[in-house]
């Protein structure tokens, strides 16, 4: 346990900046898995939607540095890929 007061604070901003970013971090995976779901069983214009919404969650999280840009930016290509299979695969 933290004995100065400036640790005690430390440890309670702390607590609140994790409960922050578990919700952030839960929102991204919420959106990516109703993406996936819709992969499988929506239209192309379905998943268009899906992918605003989930791209958007994605760089708000890195833009608050929650996840690395990095990893926002491969999740949003491979979401996007996904989305480009699904439209040709339609249009054949």
């Amino acid at each position: 346990m933290p004995h100065t007061r400036s640790a005690k604070k430390s440890l309670r901003k702390d607590e609140k900046r994790r409960l922050r970013n578990r919700a952030v971090k839960k929102g991204i995976k919420t959106e990516i898995k109703k993406f996936l779901g819709l992969v499988k069983t929506g239209s192309a214009d379905e998943l268009r939607e899906e992918l605003k919404v989930a791209a958007k969650k994605l760089d708000k999280a890195a833009a608050r540095r929650v996840i690395h840009r990095n990893l926002a930016a491969r999740k949003k290509s491979q979401l996007a890929r996904m989305l480009r299979q699904k439209a040709t695969a339609s249009a054949k």
